[in-house]
C-alpha cells in the first residue's frame, strides 16, 4: 500500500440521507480528503471520528460553471447598488459613499437594475446630482453595460462628437449630447482605459470575499469566465498568499480586436499558473463572447428585435474569425468557451466548434457554450453531436422584471418562450451543466435549482410555470450542478460524485432538496462545506 491509501483519519458521516450523484444511501466514510467507501461497507469499517447529519442530506458539493468572482468580489469595495429599487436609492448611496470616502479619485460601484429605467438608459445627469466633481462608473447587472457620471465622461474624452466605437454604443439625447450609459466594450472601454487601477491588496481581499460568498452556499470550484492579464497576477498573488480557499479554473477573454496578440499570451499565462502546483487553480480555457445581451438589444439573433433599434443585434466576430480564432485556441489544448445569447450566436458559436472540429479532428476537448438563452430548433440536437457542454443560468428562466419589462417586449411573445431551453437540451443527449454567471445574478446554486424544477418565480408565479415542457426533474437539477460542471471542468473522476476515490468535496444541507417544493429550495440551509475533506465552511462558526 502506498503511503496515500493508509488512512490517518477516517471519518464516518450518518444519521441523514446521503447523495452520491446517483443514489441514496446512509454513510459516508471519508480519510485523507478522499471518499473511502459508502453505504454498508462505510459502516463495516473502522473510524476515528464521526459527524451525525442530524437528519439532513449530504452531497457532492456544488461547482459554478460560469461565473465572475474577481467582480463579484470587488462589488463589496463600492457603493452598495445592488439591492436598490429605484434610481433615486442608488443616487443617494452613491452620494453616501463618496461623502465617507473623500479620498477616494473615482467612485466605482456595481451592480444597478438596469430594468429600472425605461430601456435601460440611465442619464449622467442624475449622478451628476450626488457626485458633480468625481468620477462615478457604475456597472449594470448584465455588466455589459456602465452608468456613468459627467466628469466620468470628460476625463474619457467622450463628447457629442464621439462616433458609436466598434463593439459599442453610445447613446444619446435627444439633442445628440451623450446621455451617460454606455453599451458593451467598445464603448465602456473607453471610459475604463482612464480608470486607475484598484489596488492589488483590495483585489485579493476581493477573490477571498468571492470565496467566502461562494463557500457558504456550498460551491468548492468555479469556473472564472472573464480573466485579463492583470487578473492572472492577482490569482497568483492569491495563491501565493492562501487567500483562494476553494478550486478555481481561469477563462482568459479573447478579444477580437486583439486577439492576433492574444493568442501568443494564453499558453504563457497557463503555464504560469501551472508552475504553482496550486491544487486550487487551474488555466486552461479561453472565453469568447459571441454577442451581447438581449436586454440591450445586441444579442445576436436570427430574426430582427421587435423594437428594430439595432434589427439583428450585435455580432462580435464578423464572417469566419470566430470559428479560426477558436481553432487556434485548440491548437494549443485549450477549451473553448463561448458566450452566446441569441439564436444567431448560438448558431455561429456551434458552426465555430463544428469547423474546429473538422480542422483539427478528433479529441476529447469539451467545448462550451455559455447561456445559451435562445436556441433556434435547427440548433438544439447540434449540442450533443458536436460534444458541446450548454452551461445554463436555470435562475433567469423565469417571468421576473428583467424578463416582462426588458427581455419579452424585444423578443415578443412567441420567441420569448423559447429562452433557456433546459430540459430540450438535456432530452438531445447534450451534457447539460449550470451556472450562475454571479454577480449577474445570485451565485447560490440552491436559487437557480428552484427555478429549474418549477419555471416560477419566488412568489410562484406563474400557476405551473412558464414554459413548463422545459422543467427538470430536481435530481438532474442537482446533477447539472455538480457531476455536471465536474465534467465541464475535466474533473469527473475527482469530485463531482461520491464514489470511492473521489475528493471528499461535499455540502451538507439542513433537509432534503428532492422531498422539498421548489419554491422553498433557497431557504434550505447550508450546514457545513467541505473540500478534500476539511471544513471550508460552518453556520455554526
Amino acid at each position: 500500500m502506498t503511503a496515500r491509501s493508509v488512512p490517518t483519519v477516517a471519518t464516518l458521516f450518518h444519521g441523514g440521507v446521503i447523495w452520491t450523484g446517483t443514489e441514496t444511501t446512509d454513510a459516508l466514510l471519508i480519510a485523507d480528503g478522499v471518499v473511502l467507501a459508502v453505504g454498508e461497507q462505510a459502516h463495516a469499517q473502522p473510524c476515528d471520528a464521526q459527524v451525525d447529519l442530524a437528519g439532513g442530506f449530504l452531497m457532492p458539493s456544488f461547482g459554478d460553471g460560469h461565473a465572475h468572482p474577481l467582480y463579484g468580489g470587488l462589488e463589496s469595495a463600492g457603493p452598495a447598488v445592488r439591492a436598490c429599487s429605484s434610481v433615486d436609492e442608488i443616487v443617494a448611496a452613491v452620494g453616501e459613499f463618496a461623502a465617507a470616502n473623500p479620498h477616494e479619485e473615482w467612485i466605482v460601484g456595481a451592480s444597478y437594475d438596469g430594468s429600472l429605467v425605461p430601456a435601460g438608459l440611465f442619464d449622467a445627469r442624475w449622478l451628476d446630482a450626488a457626485v458633480p466633481d468625481r468620477p462615478v462608473v457604475l456597472r449594470a447587472w448584465d455588466y455589459h453595460t456602465f452608468w456613468v457620471n459627467s466628469v466620468a465622461l470628460q476625463r474619457a474624452g467622450i463628447t457629442a462628437d464621439t462616433p458609436d466605437p466598434v463593439l459599442g454604443e453610445i447613446p444619446r439625447r435627444s439633442d445628440g449630447s451623450v446621455l451617460g450609459t454606455l453599451r458593451e466594450w467598445g464603448a465602456t472601454d473607453l471610459v475604463a482605459a482612464v480608470m486607475p487601477p484598484r489596488d492589488e491588496a483590495v483585489r485579493i481581499a476581493a477573490l477571498s470575499a468571492a470565496a467566502d460568498y461562494f463557500l457558504a452556499r456550498g460551491v468548492t470550484w468555479v469556473q472564472d469566465a472573464w480573466v485579463e492579464p492583470a487578473d492572472v497576477d492577482t490569482y497568483l498573488a492569491a495563491a501565493a498568499q492562501g487567500a483562494l480557499r476553494m478550486r478555481f479554473n481561469l477563462a482568459f477573454y479573447a478579444d477580437p480586436r486583439h486577439f492576433d496578440t492574444q493568442i501568443t499570451q494564453f499558453a504563457s499565462a497557463s503555464d504560469r499558473v501551472e508552475a504553482t502546483k496550486s491544487p486550487l487553480l487551474t488555466a486552461n480555457t479561453v472565453k469568447f463572447f459571441a454577442d451581447g445581451v438581449v436586454e440591450n438589444e445586441t444579442g445576436a439573433l436570427l430574426a430582427p428585435y421587435c423594437s428594430g433599434l439595432h434589427s439583428h443585434g450585435m455580432t462580435l466576430w464578423e464572417g469566419d474569425s470566430l470559428a479560426e480564432a477558436a481553432r487556434r485556441v485548440d491548437d494549443l489544448g485549450l477549451q473553448i468557451h463561448i458566450h452566446a445569447i441569441g439564436d444567431a450566436a448560438v448558431r455561429q458559436a456551434l458552426d465555430a466548434i463544428e469547423y474546429v472540429v473538422r480542422q483539427n479532428g478528433p479529441r476529447d476537448r469539451r467545448p462550451v457554450i455559455a447561456h445559451a438563452q435562445l436556441v433556434d430548433d435547427a440548433d438544439i440536437g447540434r449540442f450533443a453531436e458536436l460534444g458541446v457542454i450548454p452551461n445554463v443560468q436555470p435562475l433567469w428562466a423565469q417571468m421576473d422584471a428583467l424578463m416582462t419589462v426588458l427581455t419579452i417586449p424585444r423578443l415578443g411573445a412567441e420567441r420569448a418562450d423559447k429562452q433557456y431551453r433546459i430540459r430540450s437540451l438535456e432530452s438531445s443527449g447534450a451534457a447539460l451543466a449550470f451556472g450562475s454567471d454571479w454577480p449577474v445574478s445570485s451565485g447560490a446554486p440552491l436559487d437557480g435549482i428552484a427555478v429549474a424544477v418549477s419555471r416560477q418565480t419566488a412568489e410562484g408565479a406563474p400557476e405551473g410555470g412558464w414554459t413548463p415542457e422545459e422543467i427538470i426533474p430536481i435530481e438532474q437539477a442537482l446533477s447539472s450542478y455538480t457531476a455536471g460542471v465536474a465534467y465541464q471542468a475535466f474533473a469527473e473522476s475527482d469530485w463531482g460524485r461520491l464514489v470511492p476515490g473521489a475528493s471528499a468535496d461535499l455540502v451538507w444541507l439542513e433537509g432534503d432538496p428532492t422531498r422539498t417544493a421548489a419554491l422553498d429550495l433557497p431557504a434550505l440551509r447550508i450546514r457545513a462545506t467541505y473540500l478534500q475533506g476539511q471544513p471550508v465552511y460552518s453556520a455554526e462558526q
